[in-house]
């Protein structure tokens, strides 16, 4: 024990080493069009390739470099200018700072004794995120992804409203329902599940052809839940659905909510709160979020391309409740002790925000009531996890480097590519748009040449459900086999899919909705993108799909 059991030296040097991996693999050729965006391996074959087993001794420094590049050579370059497959995408060089920073700081932010810094970073951040949707005050906190924070959202509309369901859980309650549309998250069934409300009780109110939730439909779900025996007490509105994009109504969803008293929140995961920073897409939010959402998640890693993971739980409630603590002092300064009870000894009344009423526990070896400095800067008990990461400060970072004006012209940017793009669509033969797009979600279809001109034919959707490879196709036999046995549904897109992930040549996303068959769903968030990269984009899928 008299000397340390880390040689800093050589881990300085390695990180040097590996630092210019980074750079050189994972930033300048990862952001490269000319490199692949993936070097696609079969599981049992790139599980031989990086040797992934753990063994009793360690490598030398050498090898453990050439595992960090294999990494990153293996890996999906979410960077890169032709990557479209999710709803996040690029590298901001100013977010990663602020990740790396992060990462080698290695605090948890619970606590303003261990993490002084990012406790003052993360509530400004959260003030100026609750400024940009129109409220002044109210109460927030950084959740590890979208879903969390609708699950938060689900917890403390039932907390406000059931106080008492904290202590004595479910047997003190009634039975209770919740409502969302068709197209919202899944996260919102997974959230019920996980809160104990129970998946049955989430009734999925219809929507219209573009996919926003219909107002009277909901009216007539709730209406329904009642006459069942439940208590409803929660709405989750949407804008920008995960598939459409499409924005609910939130004025006439709001006076649904205010007519029965219900909790309205408006899940923007999908990045569209970036959108509410733009004065160019007002339209969107149609003022619903500034005077009548009760709490709102966004996603600031997707649309602001802050990087994973930053989401954001913002609450419009500023009310304060009390918690019974003992009395502490706190010094100002050396030798000026302040006694902040109500008398020296006495307990005092604590006023807490609607979060850490709901969620508090108040652990003595964290949050002990006579520390030496204002305790209301230790947050941490407003969350439901002990151990928190930062997320705050890339986000923090970005914005202080690009200012809010950066940030707009990065929304206004990629409203900008969606809707070149669709133009492009239209004037090209093969491709067919689902819908005229609202926010950044570009849906389409591509009809090989085969199919052409028999659009509106009776087994038109039948025989776009059903692919096979011309002489010298990517997809093999085995693989087309699979595809011809699958019973009615677009093949056009998976089959495209899989050539361009072999080729790495570039990726995006596909799903079927409803009746309708698989199409393409184009996400262009990374504001690297160049009208040639999108050109290349629709080029690649003609060239791809030509023979089906």
């Amino acid at each position: 024990l008299e000397h340390p059991g880390l040689d800093k030296a050589a881990g300085e040097e390695f990180l040097q080493e590996a630092f210019q991996i980074l750079l050189q693999e994972g930033i300048r050729k990862g952001m490269d069009a000319a490199e692949k965006v993936c070097e696609w391996k079969e599981p049992q074959e790139l599980k031989e390739l990086l040797d992934l087993e753990l063994q009793s001794h360690g490598e030398p420094q050498h090898k453990v470099l050439e595992r960090c590049r294999d990494v990153v050579r293996y890996s999906v370059k979410t960077c890169h200018p032709r990557f479209f497959n999710q709803l996040f995408s690029g590298l901001d060089h100013h977010a990663l700072a602020g990740r790396m920073i992060t990462e080698t700081l290695n605090t948890s932010q619970y606590t303003y004794e261990i993490a002084p810094v990012f406790v003052l970073m993360e509530e400004v951040v959260l003030a100026k995120l609750r400024e940009l949707l129109g409220w002044s005050g109210g109460d927030g906190i950084f959740a590890p992804g979208g879903s969390i924070s609708n699950m938060y959202a689900m917890n403390v509309a039932r907390f406000r409203r059931f106080p008492e369901s904290k202590r004595k859980g479910s047997w003190a309650l009634p039975r209770l329902a919740l409502f969302t549309s068709r197209e919202s998250h899944y996260s919102i069934q997974k959230g019920a599940a996980f809160l104990g409300i129970g998946t049955d009780n989430v009734y999925l109110v219809g929507t219209d052809e573009r996919g926003k939730m219909l107002p009277e439909e909901l009216e007539k779900e709730i209406e329904r839940a009642k006459a069942e025996g439940s208590v409803p007490f929660f709405v989750s509105a949407t804008c920008g659905t995960t598939v459409l994009g499409a924005f609910d109504p939130l004025p006439s969803v709001a006076a649904v909510c205010q007519r029965h008293g219900l909790w309205l929140h408006v899940d923007v995961s999908d990045g569209a709160g970036g959108s509410s920073g733009s004065p160019r897409h007002p339209r969107l939010f149609q003022g619903g979020l500034q005077g009548r959402a009760d709490s709102v998640a966004w996603n600031p890693h997707k649309m602001l391309m802050v990087g994973l993971q930053c989401s954001a739980f913002l609450l419009r409630d500023s009310s304060v409740g009390a918690a019974s603590v003992p009395a502490r002092r706190y010094n100002r300064g050396p030798g000026q002790p302040r006694d902040v009870g109500d008398n020296a000894g006495t307990p005092r009344r604590l006023l807490q925000g609607l979060l850490q009423r709901c969620h508090g526990a108040s652990a003595t070896y964290l949050f002990q009531p006579d520390k030496f400095y204002d305790v209301s800067y230790d947050t941490g008990d407003k969350s439901i996890q002990c151990g928190r990461r930062v997320d705050c400060l890339k986000l923090w970072l970005l914005w202080k480097a690009v200012g809010t004006e950066g940030l707009e012209s990065r929304v206004d940017r990629a409203f900008a590519c969606t809707r070149y793009l669709a133009e492009e669509l239209k004037r090209r033969e093969g491709f067919q748009l689902v819908l005229e797009p609202e926010f950044i979600n570009l849906c389409f279809w591509f009809v090989p040449p085969s199919l052409r001109g028999q659009e509106g034919s009776a087994g038109y959707w039948s025989q776009l459900g059903k692919v096979s490879a011309g002489p010298g196709s990517p997809v093999g036999p085995r693989r087309v086999r699979r595809l011809r046995a699958r019973p009615v549904s677009a093949q056009v897109a998976p089959a495209i899919k899989e050539r361009m992930m072999r080729r790495g040549s570039m990726m995006v996303g596909y799903q079927p909705h409803g009746a309708k068959a698989n199409f393409f769903r184009q996400i262009v968030t990374n504001p690297a993108v160049t009208r040639a990269d999108l050109d290349f984009f629709l080029d690649e899928i003609e060239r791809l799909g030509q023979d089906l």
